[in-house]
């Protein structure tokens, strides 16, 4: 996917700086400040875009994927059905424009998305007391732990991906699901043979089930 979307991203940052496109674009932010700015806004914009991963019956068809894990390890993290990362691509481009983002910028949000996704989707039990501190500020792996819960009353909510501001924003945080009571994974997809990777890698093109009964 790097080698894909690389092609795509560079010349999409590179048409932002030379045109001074974006909301970013329009005022000479301090460095800091505007790369600052730009993770806060990319990292919003992903909340949305997972929220439509869930919303949306379509793009569901290949987040199922990502969810019909039945251990919820640091492994989950990665995956993704290849077309769901696929239609990220004009998404992230999209993103980009509206904020005026450039490529460092791009860059470092990855890096740093990329190891809060490790993170959270490991199942390592922090402290109780260190955890209710740290999920003030960015997602921890019992707050995603049940975004991931076979309830779909507990799977929609807790849509951050790194910082945890955006579900205390929108009302869509849950933090009163026990970890020990949290059972992973997707009700029409509890038998070991129906998640196989064949089986997934095909998934978003084969009949849908009732998915939470």
């Amino acid at each position: 996917m790097s080698l894909v979307q690389a092609p795509i991203l560079q010349p999409v940052a590179a048409w932002i700086v030379r045109h001074r496109f974006g909301l970013l674009q329009l005022v000479h932010w301090p460095r800091w400040l505007e790369t600052l700015l730009a993770i806060v806004l990319l990292d919003y914009t992903l909340w949305w875009w997972h929220w439509a991963n869930h919303r949306v019956p379509f793009f569901w068809r290949f987040h199922l994927v990502h969810h019909v894990d039945r251990d919820l390890d640091a492994s989950t993290a990665l995956r993704f059905h290849v077309g769901e990362l696929a239609l990220s691509i004009p998404i992230r481009a999209a993103q980009m424009l509206i904020i005026g983002v450039d490529a460092q910028a791009l860059w470092l949000w990855q890096t740093i998305l990329f190891a809060s996704i490790l993170f959270h989707h490991s199942n390592v039990r922090l402290p109780p007391r260190f955890e209710r501190l740290l999920v003030r500020l960015i997602v921890t792996p019992r707050m995603h732990g049940i975004h991931h819960s076979d309830r779909l009353a507990e799977t929609d909510s807790n849509w951050s991906s790194l910082l945890s501001a955006w579900d205390y924003l929108h009302r869509t945080m849950r933090l009163d699901v026990p970890q020990e009571r949290v059972v992973i994974g997707v009700p029409a997809y509890r038998d070991a043979e129906d998640v196989t990777i064949g089986k997934i890698l095909l998934l978003p093109f084969r009949r849908q089930r009732d998915d939470w009964r």
